[in-house]
């Protein structure tokens, strides 16, 4: 066990952290479920960096890191649907998504005993969803017409993520075709 994966824990312990923080009755409960939003999105980075910076890149955490940002994006997601923030079909978009994806990385692990590193632009969704969930957290009021725009936004980010992981995956597949 080394550091990169202990933070994919900690995101992990997270998760329900944040759904009983976003639900408490205090005034300030959507700050708190922000903040620790933002320390699991932050350790996402840290893990993510330790891990390359200083080659500890397990099968392992490349299990655990997605697994942890997915459970605590999927728990972001439906406190604000429940919350009436956003509608509840972009919850649904969001899972269809999850549910592809975690079958196809199991196909892959099944396959070929691994599963795809992430590339950019799966990092540019974890992030432009951060910042757009995080934003609804923070400001729930926000017009429901807004909300239903940045997080369509968001989930047009994670498809394009989607599409480019199939893509990727097809590669591989062809490529290891092709060894003698």
């Amino acid at each position: 066990m080394n550091l990169p994966n202990l933070l994919s824990l900690l995101r992990l312990v997270m998760v329900p952290v944040f759904a009983m923080v976003f639900f408490r009755d205090d005034p300030n409960a959507h700050y708190w479920a922000a903040g620790v939003y933002a320390l699991a999105f932050f350790t996402d980075i840290a893990d993510g960096w330790i891990a390359r910076h200083f080659n500890q890149i397990t099968r392992l955490g490349r299990i655990l890191d997605p697994l942890a940002d997915k459970l605590m994006t999927l728990t972001v997601i439906l406190c604000i649907t429940i919350a009436g923030i956003i509608p509840v079909w972009a919850v649904v978009v969001f899972f269809l998504k999850e549910l592809l994806m975690g079958i196809g990385a199991l196909v892959m692990y099944r396959r070929m005993d691994d599963v795809i590193s992430s590339n950019w632009l799966g990092k540019a969704s974890t992030g432009g969803f951060f910042v757009v969930c995080a934003a609804l957290v923070l400001f729930p009021q926000i017009p429901s017409t807004w909300a239903t725009v940045l997080i369509s936004c968001a989930l047009a980010l994670t498809i394009a993520a989607l599409i480019s992981y199939v893509v990727q995956y097809l590669q591989v597949c062809s490529h290891k075709r092709e060894l003698p």
